[in-house]
């Protein structure tokens, strides 16, 4: 197994776009049964500031997970300010801590043929979280699955962050218009208004007001600090 995680960990570190490692990753995960899967960069403290780089949903999958309302309380999410190391639905079945609304939550998965879940989270400072999260309709894994998956998991989660910031987001990180976001990376790198405002061949009024905008997004007060968030939830490259 340690050769098989390090060669298929090969295959997706080799490709050059976000979109072939993710039919990479797709391909690498299927024969243990997961069919769907995100990747992104969570803010715990205030889940609008979160980024995805990758959201690979099949058609059935995104018409329950909207439909159901299951995207404003999902228990998966929730369980990470608890769970800090990979786990499946199985195991958040037997947890305590995972009240009696999760577990309904799971049996609605259930009932609807989404049978088992492997979440690898990636603590980072402040609250902020990496994480992949897949979801099939195969019920259970075996433990030294999980550790492959993880690892896998872990390779691709980094390899696609860094690309993402050149290549585009899955979703407009944290909301942010693409020319916010061109206002962020220009004051990261220590422009100010008027020359923002030539980059983009705009009035510097227009430029202030762009990056005031995206202070408000990132709920931030300050510029400094707008451009710690953007870089630590890898919406920038530094």
């Amino acid at each position: 197994m340690v050769l098989e995680t390090y060669q298929a960990y090969t295959q997706i570190r080799r490709q050059a776009t976000v979109a072939a490692a993710t039919a990479v990753f797709r391909r690498l995960i299927a024969p243990f049964g997961f069919v769907t899967f995100a990747c992104g960069e969570l803010d715990l403290s205030d889940r609008d500031r979160s980024v995805y780089y990758v959201i690979d949903w099949p058609e059935s999958w995104r018409r329950f997970y909207l439909n159901s309302r299951l995207i404003e309380r999902d228990p998966i999410i929730d369980s990470l300010a608890y769970c800090h190391e990979p786990f499946t639905w199985s195991d958040l079945r037997k947890l305590r801590k995972f009240g009696k609304a999760g577990r309904k939550a799971l049996q609605l998965l259930a009932a609807h043929g989404w049978a088992e879940g492997l979440i690898v989270p990636l603590p980072g400072a402040f609250g902020r979280m990496g994480l992949v999260s897949m979801a099939g309709n195969r019920a259970g894994i075996e433990r030294e699955s999980v550790a492959h998956l993880s690892l896998l998991s872990v390779g691709f989660h980094y390899h696609v962050k860094a690309m993402a910031v050149r290549q585009g987001f899955a979703l407009p990180p944290a909301g942010l218009t693409p020319r916010e976001l061109a206002c962020v990376r220009r004051v990261a790198h220590g422009q100010s208004d008027a020359q923002v405002a030539a980059g983009l061949r705009v009035a510097p009024s227009t430029a202030h007001e762009f990056i005031e905008k995206a202070k408000r997004r990132l709920k931030v007060r300050t510029r400094s600090e707008m451009v710690a968030i953007a870089a630590a939830l890898g919406i920038i490259d530094l």
